[in-house]
């Protein structure tokens, strides 16, 4: 299974995207891709071919996944504007219909991030993706150590479950 992993953060050194790929280490039978979102600003007038290189291959690795992990921090009480923006290519073009998605966030404490998941959610539903599962974790009860999950046995399975509501027949 191809399973294209986005993160919300724009940042260099984003925990979300080491969370990501960290997943994509306990899963070595899965096929994962990882995608930056580094896109121009969406504008609905300029949603029409000749579309900017990026957004092609963008919109491309949706298109060939058969399912999305998205992770996100939370920034001021939202999703980061660099996942709208990517959402929002996806809009005229339908490549997240009915595609399998799970939602993480991944912040430094609770209750954090509660406020992103909801907006995600959100745009998600308007886009009529298929959310498997929501999947709030904090850096206090689960770390990245050389590029490998670490944490108590039972919220690394909880991970493991939501990553086969991707594949697992419901």
């Amino acid at each position: 299974m191809k399973i294209l992993l986005l993160s919300g953060s724009s940042s260099a050194s984003s925990t979300n995207t080491k969370l990501l790929l960290a997943i994509a280490k306990m899963h070595p039978n899965l096929q994962f891709q990882y995608h930056d979102l580094a896109l121009p600003l969406f504008q609905t007038d300029q949603d029409h071919s000749p579309y900017p290189e990026s957004v092609i291959h963008f919109r491309q690795a949706v298109t060939t996944a058969e399912a999305l992990i998205i992770s996100t921090p939370e920034y001021i009480y939202n999703m980061p504007a660099i996942l709208k923006n990517a959402l929002e290519w996806l809009t005229s073009s339908g490549e997240l219909l009915a595609k399998p998605v799970l939602v993480i966030t991944y912040m430094p404490n609770p209750p954090r991030g509660a406020k992103a998941m909801q907006s995600l959610l959100w745009s998600l539903q308007a886009l009529d993706a298929r959310v498997v599962g929501q999947l709030p974790l904090y850096q206090t009860e689960i770390k990245i150590e050389n590029g490998v999950l670490v944490g108590e046995q039972e919220i690394l399975e909880v991970v493991r479950e939501a990553i086969r509501l991707l594949y697992e027949p419901h």
